[in-house]
């Protein structure tokens, strides 16, 4: 994976450009908004604002065994993820309480079913038991992020991806491999009712009130074959489900699903060509065809960052309530 000095360093580098290019993200994604993305960086509380990301392995910055060079599980500052560009873009101090694996379910509670964050498949042990996270805490993420929230008045962003894990449960636990009408409906409305009282916790038990951002999920491939289009159509659901939780809550969406098709869209279409996907030896391909792994590589990462902060500018906070606008 490298050292830590050295993903620094790719950080400072790639972060000194991260602006510029959510600006031109933001004109793809978002067409049609004026406002500039300065707007955001009021966020900041002059350097004291705090950002909390919340979520799964992609909030984490997870990278699978099979990369070369090999992750060190035991050193969680050497995993970066959108949320430290997005951070070191804003000048916002990041917590990252995201945990490898987490459901919908697992992140209100630790005994719920995780696909390996607390739990694996309701079996004993998972990352969190294994290995450290980016922030050490007792409980479950929720439970982390109400607590964060109280004693940090100063957070301005926190940003959530969720739900990926649930509909991999679904596939590994049911015969058919969750692909019935009624297994998939049961999943995605369990993921936005699970999600709903998320929010509920961070609105209304934290009383958090200034920017909440949930980053969609992308696509494997956006190409125009039967896998292509059945990553897309699922993607789509579990983003629309994800996306409809957020009613009544103020909550911004980041585009990840159009952003990395932006992206991909000079390489056919693929996230893997485009270098957005983590590399694998083909053998350990989670993707037909392909020599990737479903999680982003930190050039997706950026992808992903480029996405919160175009979400970010294109609200620019106007329109909203006043009290997710500028620092009160």
């Amino acid at each position: 994976m490298g050292s830590h000095n050295q993903r620094a360093g790719l950080l400072r580098r790639a972060t000194t450009a991260l602006s510029a290019f959510a600006l031109a993200a933001g004109t793809v994604l978002l067409a049609g908004s004026t406002a500039s993305a300065q707007q955001v960086i009021h966020v900041s509380e002059g350097g004291n604002g705090t950002y909390l990301a919340l979520g799964d392995s992609v909030a984490f910055g997870y990278i699978p065994p099979e990369a070369t060079p090999a992750p060190n599980y035991t050193d969680p500052s050497s995993f970066l993820s959108y949320a430290n560009y997005a951070a070191d873009a804003l000048g916002l101090k990041l917590t990252n309480a995201s945990c490898p694996g987490e459901t919908t379910a697992s992140m209100i509670s630790t005994s719920a079913i995780s696909n390996g964050c607390e739990n694996t498949l309701g079996h004993p042990g998972g990352y969190r038991t294994a290995f450290p996270l980016h922030v050490k805490y007792q409980g479950s993420q929720l439970a982390y992020a109400v607590s964060y929230l109280k004693s940090h008045p100063h957070t301005r962003l926190v940003t959530i991806d969720i739900g990926a894990n649930d509909a991999f449960v679904c596939q590994e636990i049911t015969m058919d491999g969750c692909t019935s009408p009624t297994e998939l409906g049961a999943v995605l409305n369990t993921i936005t009712s699970n999600l709903k009282i998320i929010y509920q916790g961070i609105r209304d038990q934290a009383h958090y009130t200034h920017a909440l951002v949930a980053v969609n999920y992308y696509s494997l491939s956006y190409e125009d074959n039967p896998y292509g289009q059945q990553s897309m159509a699922l993607s789509t659901l579990l983003n629309q489900a994800i996306d409809a939780a957020g009613t009544g809550f103020n909550v911004v969406v980041a585009n990840g699903f159009g952003a990395f098709a932006a992206a991909s869209a000079n390489a056919g279409g693929s996230p893997c060509a485009a270098g957005l996907l983590v590399k694998v030896p083909a053998a350990a391909s989670s993707i037909p065809g392909e020599d990737c792994n479903i999680h982003p590589s930190l050039a997706g990462h950026q992808v992903l960052a480029a996405a919160i902060l175009g979400a970010l500018s294109q609200h620019g906070y106007e329109g909203m309530p006043a009290r997710m606008g500028k620092a009160a």
